[in-house]
């Protein structure tokens, strides 16, 4: 069974294998070769621990999007061992998201090849996910997919940000709005003026 709570645990300062503290800022600390952080402020892992945890969450993907694992999506808001555990909490992308139940058994699926602990994966909402958490590789494998990246945040700008939407295939902004809800609910459909190709945005949230 797959634990649901929204309420992080209490915890150590994590330390590295040298014994000193990890001091983390609000994504926490990067391995190397990567541009997206995990979010470990709970946790008590060594650094090779959580390189290896890390490795294991990367062979994990959102099944509505195979091109990007959840690290890259950042969908990961901490990793902690918490009374022997390995706890994973993970901030969804879309509440109500068809994915949520498969992404998480992935994830624990995933966690439990490298490690003997019970793996326990929460779903928070704290911190809530936004788009801004996409790391810039997942940015990129996005556009490659053929799915235009999602763009500003501001509220207010947001109908001017849909129309202006560059074309993941030939980087033109002559684009207009086909449909604000695509196959799901956080996707919107464009089509390009330039190339005459029809694609998918992923909304900014």
């Amino acid at each position: 069974m797959v634990d649901e709570t929204q309420k992080h645990g209490n915890a150590e300062t994590p330390k590295g294998a040298d014994g000193t503290e990890c001091r983390l800022s609000i994504v926490g600390c990067r391995t190397e070769g990567s541009d997206q952080a995990i979010d470990i402020r709970h946790s008590t892992f060594d650094n090779s621990s959580i390189a290896a945890i890390r490795r294991a969450l990367e062979t994990v993907v959102d099944p509505e999007i195979p091109v990007v694992n959840v690290v890259e999506m950042g969908m990961i808001a901490g990793v902690r061992m918490e009374s022997g555990m390995v706890v994973i909490d993970m901030t969804p992308t879309f509440v109500g998201c068809p994915a949520l139940d498969v992404i998480r058994e992935n994830i624990r699926a995933a966690v439990s090849a490298v490690t003997a602990a019970h793996v326990t994966v929460n779903v928070v909402f704290d911190p809530p996910w936004t788009s801004d958490r996409i790391s810039e590789t997942g940015r990129q494998k996005l556009k490659a997919f053929g799915l235009a990246p999602p763009g500003e945040r501001c509220s207010g700008a947001l109908m001017q940000s849909l129309e202006r939407t560059s074309c993941p295939y030939c980087d033109s902004t002559d684009t207009d709005v086909e449909s604000l809800f695509g196959p799901t609910l956080c996707r919107s459909i464009h089509y390009c003026r330039s190339c005459l190709q029809s694609f998918e945005h992923f909304k900014a949230v």
